[in-house]
Parts: structure tokens; C-alpha cells; sequence
């Protein structure tokens, strides 16, 4: 008797350890974009480029504020020029897909502006990164974007 006990003890240890060991889904919800965010800035060149805030989620990606738990936006200081970052947790996984939908708007649009004024910035939303991974949504267009998204994937591994 006293060896089931302690049986039972141990394979629901290992289960548990197995079980957070195996995906990090669950501590994606306790972290926030800023904290998504972080080594992003220490791995990329943010000089060039200014926090957004509510105002400029809706006008640039129609992303109400209220309908996401959590958002970071970085733009490019001038309009001649098309680097942008947001790290987008959504409160659902449901909500994913729109708000990817929402950024590939963007996307296209940018393109249509900078595709024949400057191609240079052109060349950078033609590279740009779109993925999710859990709830967070990121999306970077930068001469840094690959060192971003590798910050991000580390940050959400």
C-alpha cells in the first residue's frame, strides 16, 4: 500500500515536470509585449523609430486597443520611410488570424506607397517578418528584422 503511494507520487511529479517541460504555452500567457519586446530592442537599431500608441494601432492596422490584451508599436519617425514593429498578444487565439489579416492590409498597402517612391524601403517590406506564436502576434519591417524575429523566437522558445 505504502508503495503505491509513493508510485502515484512520483508519476505525478514527472508528469508535471513533462508537462511544463514539453510547451511553454502556458507561461506565454503571463508575459507581456513589453517583455516580449525587450531583447528585440537590444538585438536591433531602434534610433530611427518612436513607440505608437493606441491611436496609431487603430489608424494604422484598424486593431482597436480594447480588442487585444497587450500590444507594443514602434513606426518609422518619418513617412518617407517604412520600418515598423508590433508585438500584438491577442486575448484569444481566435483572434489571431484577424489580426494577422489586419497587418497583411498594411503590408499590401506599403508596398503600393514605397513600391516606385523609394525602393530601398521597398526592399524592406518585401522582407518583412509576419508569424505568431502563441498569443502574440510580430510583425517587423527593419534592415534588423531577421536579428528581431530571432529575439522574439528566443524569447517565446
Amino acid at each position: 500500500m505504502k508503495l503505491r503511494g509513493i508510485v502515484a507520487l512520483v508519476l505525478t511529479v514527472a508528469i508535471g515536470l513533462l508537462t511544463r517541460c514539453s510547451g511553454r504555452s502556458a507561461s506565454y500567457d503571463t508575459l507581456t509585449a513589453a517583455e516580449v519586446v525587450e531583447p528585440i530592442q537590444q538585438a536591433a537599431d531602434f534610433s530611427e523609430m518612436q513607440q505608437g500608441d493606441a491611436e496609431k494601432l487603430r489608424k494604422i492596422y484598424h486593431i482597436e486597443a480594447g480588442d487585444v490584451a497587450d500590444f507594443i508599436l514602434y513606426t518609422a519617425v518619418s513617412n518617407v520611410k517604412a520600418d515598423e514593429l508590433a508585438v500584438i498578444k491577442v486575448k484569444d487565439s481566435s483572434d489571431t488570424e484577424r489580426v494577422v489579416n489586419q497587418i497583411q492590409q498594411r503590408i499590401e498597402a506599403q508596398t503600393v506607397k514605397f513600391q516606385d517612391y523609394r525602393p530601398e524601403q521597398y526592399y524592406l517590406i518585401e522582407k518583412h517578418v509576419l508569424k505568431s506564436k502563441g498569443p502574440f502576434v510580430f510583425f517587423a519591417v527593419s534592415k534588423d528584422a531577421d536579428r528581431m524575429e530571432r529575439a522574439f523566437d528566443e524569447v517565446l522558445r
